[in-house]
């Protein structure tokens, strides 16, 4: 099925009507990119207008380089030194950037049918497995405890543990509080009809009362 400027943008002369074409359908697609990734997601303004300026912005540099392979790479050592000049996001934030830029390059291509349509399939399916519980895991928490640089951390609360979890897990131990306090890091996977306030007050009893924390799991960079 040939493009909505010619069957092949690279070996045909490019039209500025086309162009400009291509160029507006980028923009709508870039909208809906930004859009989708707004559904049940912490953003801020300026990373999901980028998200809506991406695709028009690698379609223009799709086109005009034209099968120019110097331009190529030099295009391909730009975008990779982008990368060492951005903050590190979530894997969402990843997913989105790169479904962008692929709808940047479909519609830089000349193919804007095809990326409407693969706009719908995945961002369909983007949000229809955020909506749902794939990918979730069960009673999972991050659980933080505060104890006296006195006590020995390991085994400390394994009697406590093995009551009230399925599998518990020392993610990271640092002090705090000039070094007289040490900062402990779990996930835990609590039992199915285990109480929390129980959980933490039995704890309580164990670390003389000082900060706990428990709460939703925290993904890290590194977990992606």
């Amino acid at each position: 099925m040939p493009g909505i400027l010619t069957e092949n943008v690279i070996s045909q002369e490019l039209t500025l009507g086309g162009a400009l074409m291509c160029t507006a359908a980028s923009m709508l697609l870039g909208l809906c990119v930004a859009a989708a990734h707004m559904v049940k997601n912490k953003y801020n303004k300026n990373f999901v207008v980028t998200l809506a300026l991406l695709p028009a912005i690698v379609q223009v540099i799709v086109m005009f380089v034209n099968g120019n392979i110097g331009a190529g790479v030099a295009v391909a050592g730009a975008f990779s030194l982008v990368r060492f000049r951005s903050a590190p996001g979530n894997a969402r934030d990843l997913g989105s950037i790169f479904l962008a830029m692929a709808m940047g390059f479909i519609t830089g291509m000349g193919y804007v049918f095809y990326g409407f349509i693969f706009l719908v399939i995945i961002c369909g399916a983007q949000l229809l497995l955020q909506n749902t519980s794939f990918g979730e895991r069960g009673g999972c928490k991050t659980l933080k405890i505060i104890i006296p640089e006195t006590l020995d951390y390991d085994g400390l609360f394994d009697d406590i543990f093995s009551l009230y979890t399925i599998g518990t897990e020392l993610d990271r131990v640092r002090t705090t509080d000039l070094g007289s306090l040490y900062e402990l890091t779990y996930r835990v996977e609590l039992k199915p009809r285990a109480s929390s306030k129980a959980f933490i007050d039995a704890l309580r009893c164990r670390n003389g009362n000082l900060n706990i924390s428990l709460g939703r799991e925290y993904v890290t960079g590194e977990d992606l």
